[in-house]
């Protein structure tokens, strides 16, 4: 993997977040209200890219393969399903309280923030309050600590007219468990053969104790997981492979430049009950650092085995190649939308220094993430140009392209908004494009423009 120095090292999450704000691609949640801790809605610009992400990954994973199927699931789901999982005995993370305010924090993340470990997602409850009272650590506004305990972090509510101990409902911690409870309805159905893999987009929520790093961390989310199921004996293999073509994703695919990604193997403290063997992928989230993006796991057959179980239903699997009998292994990507999101803007923003001296901002999305591909740009709105640019405009959005249109300022300040918004390529409609159907198209990346007839505008795409 390539060392060299984190491309986007110098941009700061503020500078991301008043981006953002600035430009719609996302806002605060009830902001008229005074928000709502770590959850966010997602404005014009902001859909179209979460969109577009999702999309690739979708053609990647699914749509360019023949081994690989998708389902949406519900977002609640039997009680039980969640005690089979683990989540409602071990899905927690250690909290400690301020004595005096009261304030809550996840205590292996103030262990990180004093630098007392670089990495507190191994340690258990005891090695955790050890080093609390071996290093006297304060909370944030200085005052002692309660020792830590652990914390669920699924959201509990309840379903029906009668709140009591059997209304009791969880919504989804994590998406991927409709695709264990389905999955032998899913390879009959569907008449596949293993090895196959099941994707899914799916909600999820958690309890999170520390909300903060804008979209990193959110009590609602969404992941795009993917559980490939194997025969037992093939899963290192098809372990190592998903690890290579996840990474490939990334840099390949969507255009990431390597020097901002990195893998992190888990310890053997860091490797949660269900997993032999867990990659994370990391994304350089400029001054924040390396932090997770990706999880890839090597599952067993723990989920298939503990449903099995606990539901009483027969969850294996009737290999015709040699007439076994067997329950799947399973190789588990999972990623998260917000991150995806996030670490997009991270790679692409750029400021540029002009001669003029000024500084062009500019999103350098590929062509498949723009959230706008064209933004048609009249030269004036007299004369019929704002009519004929309406027209291209409205037909450019019929033909399933994303199309921006704007007639407010000069032409230079439209180009910049655009450049900022990530757009493709700008079409600017002149007196001539009245005369012979022509255009003048301006390239976000090089800035060089040429005329294009109108009717042949989609095939820049190509």
């Amino acid at each position: 993997m390539n060392q060299n120095p984190p491309s986007n090292a110098n941009i700061d999450l503020k500078t991301i977040v008043d981006y953002c704000r600035r430009k719609g691609f996302v806002y605060p949640s009830s902001e008229i209200y005074g928000g709502y801790s770590a959850t966010y809605d997602f404005g014009p610009l902001g859909t179209l890219l979460k969109q577009n992400l999702i999309t690739a990954w979708r053609d990647w994973m699914v749509n360019y393969r023949t081994d690989t199927v998708e389902i949406e699931g519900a977002i609640f789901l039997h009680p039980n399903v969640w005690k089979a999982s683990g989540h409602i005995d071990g899905f927690s993370d250690p909290l400690c309280e301020d004595l005096v305010t009261n304030k809550r924090y996840r205590a292996d993340h103030l262990l990180e923030e004093a630098g007392i470990v670089a990495d507190a997602g191994g340690l258990d409850l005891a090695e955790i309050n050890t080093l609390l009272e071996k290093h006297n650590l304060k909370s944030i506004d200085g005052n002692p600590l309660s020792p830590a305990k652990s914390f669920n972090l699924l959201v509990k509510t309840h379903l029906g007219p009668v709140e009591n101990e059997n209304s009791i409902a969880y919504l989804k911690g994590e998406s991927c468990q409709n695709i264990y409870v389905n999955w032998k309805s899913i390879q009959e159905t569907t008449r596949r053969k293993l090895p196959f893999g099941v994707a899914q987009l799916g909600k999820a929520f958690r309890n999170e104790i520390t909300t903060k790093q804008f979209l990193f961390r959110t009590r609602e989310f969404e992941q795009i997981d993917m559980q490939y199921f194997v025969k037992p004996g093939t899963h290192k293999d098809s372990f190592n492979y998903w690890k290579d073509y996840r990474y490939q994703f990334y840099t390949q695919f969507l255009g990431y430049k390597s020097e901002n990604l990195s893998w992190h193997q888990h310890g053997e403290k860091e490797l949660v009950f269900y997993a032999t063997e867990a990659w994370d992928i990391y994304y350089n989230f400029g001054k924040m650092g390396p932090k997770e993006m990706e999880g890839i796991h090597n599952r067993t057959d723990y989920d298939t085995r503990v449903h099995g179980e606990l539901s009483g239903q027969d969850l294996t699997y009737f290999d015709p190649v040699d007439n076994s009998r067997y329950l799947p292994f399973i190789v588990e990507m999972s990623l998260g939308v917000n991150r995806l999101f996030l670490s997009s803007l991270f790679e692409f923003y750029t400021e540029e220094l002009m001669e003029n001296g000024e500084t062009r901002v500019v999103l350098k999305f590929p062509v498949k993430l723009a959230p706008y591909k064209f933004a048609v740009l009249p030269l004036m709105k007299k004369d019929g140009l704002s009519d004929l640019g309406n027209e291209i405009y409205l037909n450019l959005r019929k033909m399933g392209i994303s199309t921006d249109f704007d007639e407010s300022g000069s032409i230079g300040k439209r180009y910049r908004r655009q450049d900022e918004n990530g757009t493709v390529f700008c079409i600017c409609v002149d007196y001539q494009s009245k005369e012979d159907g022509t255009v003048t198209v301006r390239s976000r990346d090089t800035m060089k423009q040429e005329r294009v007839l109108i009717s042949d505008l989609s095939d820049l795409l190509k």
